[in-house]
C-alpha cells in the first residue's frame, strides 16, 4: 500500500512534484527527442533518394504493421512483467536499430553496401522500431498510472504531453538543422546520444511488480482487453474517433513534398514545418494546465477534431511559407486538446492490473493511426496528387466527427467527475 498526501488538486505543478514522474518525463522527453529527429531525418532521406510519395507513406506501413501485430502481445507482457526491466530491454532495441541505420549513411559503408540497398535497409530497422512501439506503449502507460495519484492523472497527462510535444518541437528542427548543415550521419550519432540519455533517466524508476499474475491462457487474457473496450462506449468512441481523423488526416507525412517540391524551402523548411505544429501542441498543454478542457470532455473531443480537420485542409492549400506554419500551428493546438482529453479517458477509466492489455488495443486504435494515416496519405497523394490528398484528408477528418457526434450525443453533458472513479495517491517526493 502506497502512502497518503495531502495533494493540492488545483496545483498546476502537482504531479511534478513527484521524484517518479520527473524521471518518467525525462525518459519521454529525450526518447521522443530522439525518435522525432529519425522521423524527419528518414522521411526527407527516403524521398530525396527515391523522389517518391509512395515511398513516404511505405516508411509508416514498415512501423505500423509490426506495432499494430504485436501490440496485444506487448499489452500482455507488459501487465505481468515489472515494468523498468521491460523498457530498458525496449530502448536497448530501438538503440541497435538506429545504430545499424547510422553504420548503413556512413560513405565509408557506400563500398559495402550500394545506395540502392540503403532504402530497404532503412525500412527493415523502421519495422524493428515497429516492433518495439508495440511493447513501449503498453510499458509506459502501465507505470505512468503508478507514479501520481489518481486525481492527478489529468494534470499528469497534461505535462507528459507537453514534455511529447516540446521534445516534438525541438527534435525536427534540430534533426533539419543538423541534416543540412552536417549530413545524415552526424545526424544519427546525435540520436544515439538521446536514446542513451533515455535509458539513463530509467534507471531512476523504481521497479514496478505486476499487478497482475495470469492464471488463464494468453487468449483468453488479451481477450479480456479486448472486451473491456468493448464495454467502454467512451473508451471505445475515443480510440474509434482518432483512429479515423488520424487517419485521413495524416497528411503531415507529405511534409517533405511540400518542402521540398511546392513550398521550396527544402531540410531547414521541413524541420520547422514539422516543430510548428508540436510548437502549437505544446503551447496549448502549458495553457491546459491550468484552463482545463475536462469540463465536458466529449463535446471538447469533437470540436477539437473539427478543429483539426479544418487545419489541415487550409495547410493542404496554402501556397505561402509563413501561412503554412500558421495553420501547422492550429493544427497542433487543436491536436494537443484531442491528445488530453483521450490520455486522461484512458487513464480514470482503466483498471491497474489491465492497464498493458487495454493500453494494447489503444495502440492498435490510435499509436499507429499515424503510421497508417501517413501509408493513406501517400498513396492517395500517389493517385490524386498532393494538395487534393490533403484537402480530401481534412474533409474525412470532418466527416468523422460529424458521423461520431450524431452517435454520441448522450455523451456530450458528462463531466470528469462523471467519468472518474476511486483515487490512490502515493506519497509526493
Amino acid at each position: 500500500m502506497k502512502d497518503f498526501a495531502i495533494i493540492d488538486k488545483q496545483d498546476p505543478y502537482a504531479a511534478l512534484r513527484f521524484k517518479e514522474f520527473r524521471s518518467y518525463m525525462g525518459m519521454r522527453f529525450f526518447f521522443t527527442f530522439a525518435y522525432q529527429m529519425q522521423a524527419v531525418i528518414i522521411g526527407f532521406h527516403i524521398y530525396h533518394l527515391t523522389k517518391d510519395p509512395l515511398a513516404l507513406g511505405l516508411i509508416g506501413l514498415c512501423e505500423a504493421v509490426p506495432s499494430i501485430g504485436i501490440a496485444l502481445y506487448g499489452g500482455y507482457i507488459a501487465d505481468k512483467s515489472e515494468k523498468r526491466a521491460l523498457l530498458l530491454k525496449i530502448f536497448i532495441g530501438v538503440f541497435l536499430c538506429s545504430l545499424v541505420m547510422t553504420i548503413v549513411t556512413l560513405q565509408q559503408m557506400h563500398t559495402y553496401v550500394p545506395v540502392k540497398y540503403i532504402v530497404p535497409v532503412m525500412y527493415l530497422m523502421v519495422f524493428g522500431i515497429g516492433i518495439a512501439r508495440g511493447f513501449y506503449s503498453p510499458a509506459a502507460f502501465s507505470i505512468m498510472g503508478q507514479v501520481v495519484p489518481k486525481e492527478l492523472y489529468p494534470n499528469s497527462s497534461t505535462w507528459n504531453s507537453s514534455a511529447y510535444m516540446t521534445a516534438s518541437i525541438v527534435g525536427p528542427a534540430v534533426g533539419g538543422l543538423i541534416y543540412a548543415f552536417f549530413g545524415i550521419t552526424v545526424t544519427y550519432c546525435v540520436i544515439l546520444f538521446f536514446i542513451l540519455i533515455a535509458l539513463g533517466c530509467i534507471a531512476f524508476l523504481k521497479k514496478h511488480p505486476p499487478r497482475y499474475i495470469p492464471k488463464e491462457s494468453i487468449m483468453k487474457s488479451l481477450t479480456e482487453g479486448v472486451q473491456f473496450v468493448f464495454k467502454s462506449k467512451m473508451m471505445l468512441g475515443a480510440m474509434s474517433l482518432d483512429l479515423f481523423s488520424v487517419f485521413f488526416g495524416g497528411a503531415v507525412a507529405l511534409l517533405p513534398v511540400f518542402a521540398n517540391d511546392i513550398l521550396k524551402v527544402g531540410s531547414e523548411g521541413l524541420g520547422f514545418m514539422r516543430a510548428s505544429a508540436s510548437a502549437g501542441a505544446v503551447l496549448t498543454m502549458f495553457v491546459m494546465t491550468r484552463i482545463s478542457p475536462m469540463r465536458k470532455p466529449w463535446r471538447n473531443l469533437l470540436i477539437a477534431v473539427v478543429g483539426f480537420g479544418t487545419s489541415i485542409i487550409c495547410y493542404g492549400l496554402s501556397k505561402n511559407f509563413y501561412l503554412t506554419l500558421m495553420f501547422l500551428f492550429a493544427e497542433g493546438s487543436f491536436d494537443s486538446v484531442s491528445v488530453l482529453i483521450r490520455s486522461t479517458i484512458m487513464q480514470l477509466l482503466t483498471p491497474d492490473e489491465m492497464r498493458g492489455r487495454v493500453s494494447a488495443v489503444n495502440s492498435m486504435f490510435i499509436g499507429s493511426s499515424n503510421e497508417i494515416g501517413a501509408f493513406e496519405s501517400g498513396l492517395t497523394a500517389k493517385l490524386m496528387r498532393t494538395v487534393p490528398a490533403v484537402v480530401f484528408g481534412g474533409c474525412m477528418t470532418i466527416l468523422v466527427a460529424g458521423i461520431t457526434y450524431s452517435k454520441t450525443k448522450s455523451l456530450l453533458g458528462l463531466t470528469l467527475d462523471d467519468i472518474s472513479g476511486s483515487k490512490t495517491e502515493p506519497a509526493a517526493v
